[in-house]
């Protein structure tokens, strides 16, 4: 993917939710965002302005679209103002509830650190991953 410029990027009225359902991997979930269930919610980002219009094609067979994924275009807010962009949100038939993440994917996510507010990179960390240990607790 080329790009000329990246910036910090948040969608109010949106969640995260790890709810799209892995290809070939059971219980395993992918990042989605949905609509939020509160006030206040936004997911938060990095959002990447394309070379030309044609990369955002060439991103879609990587992301699934459009069997697992649907490309819209949603009003993100930024830095720099308000901008409409393209989103992928998963379709309906590929989203799952009691899924998780593995550590890699959202280590991946993490990565993004530069751009997210300290509470929202808290919050990811927070996240449960599906090849976490349990932690032991002992008494004190």
């Amino acid at each position: 993917m080329r790009y000329r410029q990246s910036l910090r990027a948040q969608l109010p009225g949106w969640q995260l939710a790890f709810n799209k359902r892995a290809h070939g991997k059971e219980g395993i979930a992918y990042a989605n965002i949905v609509k939020a269930e509160h006030s206040g919610a936004e997911v938060q980002g990095v959002l990447y302005q394309l070379w030309d219009h044609r990369e955002i094609e060439r991103m879609d067979p990587f992301e699934g679209h459009p069997v697992r994924y649907c490309r819209e275009r949603l009003l993100v807010q930024t830095d720099e103002g308000e901008r409409h962009t393209w989103v992928y949100i998963a379709n309906t038939e590929w989203q799952a509830d009691d899924l998780r993440p593995e550590r890699w994917y959202l280590n991946h996510l993490l990565s993004g650190r530069p751009w997210l507010s300290a509470d929202y990179y808290r919050y990811l960390l927070a996240t449960t991953c599906v090849d976490d240990s349990p932690t032991l607790l002992t008494a004190p």
